[in-house]
């Protein structure tokens, strides 16, 4: 006899604020409604394919209130993410789901900091380095869109 598993309960967490894909040639991130994921990661992103463990980038609001209360002042985007949200996400570990819209991801790790946010401030890499963001991979595909209700998985 086969066991099906038994659906995991779910919170409401919040909102997703911003969306944002990279584009090759472009100096800053793209500014989106929605964006669609899949197992490869966000379609259209130029990293789309290239590393599924670190395919799809979530930031917390509170990695911009946390620079802009040390006196830094980033527009939306600039910590590289792919999807903005309203909902203080650091706690989560790999393995953890998270659902977005109809999306659900799974984190896969925490993001390290890359020597360009040095670029933007010399203090970001200190400042910010457990709370940039986190990686996630996609466990369900499905489009995301700006103001989608965010559910963790418990």
């Amino acid at each position: 006899m086969i066991k099906k598993e038994s659906p995991m309960s779910q919170s409401k967490v919040g909102k997703v604020l911003e969306l944002f894909i990279s584009v090759k040639g472009a100096p800053d991130r793209v500014e989106k409604t929605q964006i669609r994921v899949d197992e490869h990661g966000v379609l259209q992103d130029k990293f789309y394919q290239k590393d599924l463990q670190r395919s799809i980038l979530i930031t917390s609001r509170q990695s911009y209130l946390l620079a802009q209360e040390n006196g830094i002042d980033l527009s939306l985007g600039a910590l590289g993410e792919n999807i903005l949200i309203d909902y203080n996400l650091y706690h989560l570990q790999a393995g953890d789901r998270i659902k977005l819209g109809e999306a659900l991801l799974e984190i896969t790790q925490n993001c390290t900091l890359c020597k360009g946010l040095s670029k933007v401030d010399e203090r970001l890499p200190d400042l910010l380095k457990e709370y940039r963001g986190i990686f996630a991979r996609t466990i369900i595909s499905a489009e995301i869109k700006k103001g989608d209700t965010i559910y963790v998985n418990n």
